[in-house]
């Protein structure tokens, strides 16, 4: 049993004022990074050891919704895999909007109950169910940052995520 206790009202209120805005904001910008690797560049890693970019992406692609539906559904489903369908980054992004949209959408509809359902994460923690919106977004962006490092030695812009990034910037200047 979860040593965290959450009341009703707390977890509305983080879902609603809190959890759900801060997905509507940082979605665009992790599909921006997505959208960035060109189609052909996929196989790109900067070291023998790392996830390929196309990998990366899918990574971030299916964790990100992964989080959100366990919220939804009350547990976490490990069985997933990636369509045959979805084999290039752009493949990955349209995947990733139209999972992402229907799970926003089925967290809106949840109960009190369902968001404090204590849902178990591999025996490492169990928590209510709300609380793992916070560590889905946390490993997106930890990720998300990573890939954006992968997108200059591609020969890539970097897109601005916090800010006007330095190939936003020099466009800007033309």
């Amino acid at each position: 049993m979860s040593s965290v206790q959450v009341q009703p009202s707390q977890a509305r209120f983080f879902l609603e004022k809190i959890a759900l805005p801060w997905f509507s904001h940082e979605h665009p910008l992790t599909k921006r990074v997505i959208e960035a690797i060109p189609p052909d560049k996929g196989d790109y890693r900067p070291d023998p050891v790392s996830r390929s970019a196309f990998e990366l992406a899918w990574h971030i692609a299916s964790a990100e919704n992964r989080f959100l539906d366990a919220v939804a559904s009350g547990e976490f489903d490990f069985s997933g895999s990636r369509p045959e369908w979805v084999r290039n980054s752009a493949d990955v992004a349209k995947w990733y909007s139209e999972n992402f949209d229907a799970n926003i959408k089925r967290l809106e509809k949840l109960s009190d109950e369902q968001l404090l359902k204590i849902v178990d994460f591999r025996g490492i923690r169990q928590w209510p169910a709300v609380l793992f919106l916070q560590s889905g977004l946390h490993h997106t962006i930890h990720h998300r940052g990573q890939l954006s490092t992968y997108l200059r030695p591609m020969g890539v812009k970097v897109p601005s995520i916090y800010g006007q990034s330095y190939d936003d910037a020099q466009a800007a200047k033309r």
